[in-house]
């Protein structure tokens, strides 16, 4: 693995959610829904939506990083959680930020394969070693990844006065 980061402005997001829209489109797939993975993917899920004119928009909440490079041992899906009916029949496209080792979108996409008439993902950042193959991918890369909304620390208050 290299130490190099990939940084990604707001501006090359945009570009990033345009360009996973169009390989959608090409690709013939329209979804009835799009169902982001919090946290990181819910800026994608929504830029999608909005892209492929989806107004059906849902999310689910999968804790597993903890910190750079430091992650749970499997990761957990946190309530609530979209109704199993809420998805039946439905074309999905599950949103997210990166595929790094993919147990993320394997565990969503298990949650989704018994229920939906059909599944597919869509990242912005796939790295080579993930579990999981995405069906839309903007780019590849084995670094980590400083995306705009997670590279500065939180903000906090400031004290008046």
């Amino acid at each position: 693995m290299t130490h190099d980061r990939e940084v990604l402005s707001y501006e090359l997001f945009g570009t990033a959610v345009r360009d996973l829209a169009q390989q959608v489109a090409d690709d013939g797939f329209r979804p009835d829904l799009v169902l982001a993975i919090a946290r990181g993917g819910l800026a994608l899920g929504m830029g999608l939506g909005y892209a492929l004119d989806v107004k059906n928009l849902s999310a689910v909440n999968v804790e597993f990083y903890t910190g750079v490079d430091e992650r749970l041992e499997m990761p957990v899906m946190l309530p609530p959680t979209p109704s199993a009916v809420d998805l039946a029949g439905l074309r999905v496209l599950i949103a997210d930020d990166v595929a790094d080792t993919g147990k993320t979108l394997e565990l969503v996409r298990t949650f989704c394969a018994e229920t939906v008439a059909e599944a597919r993902i869509a990242v912005v950042y796939e790295k080579p070693w993930t579990v999981v193959r995405p069906d839309y991918v903007w780019r590849r890369t084995e670094s980590w990844i400083d995306f705009p909304w997670s590279s500065e620390p939180p903000v906090v208050g400031r004290s008046v006065g």
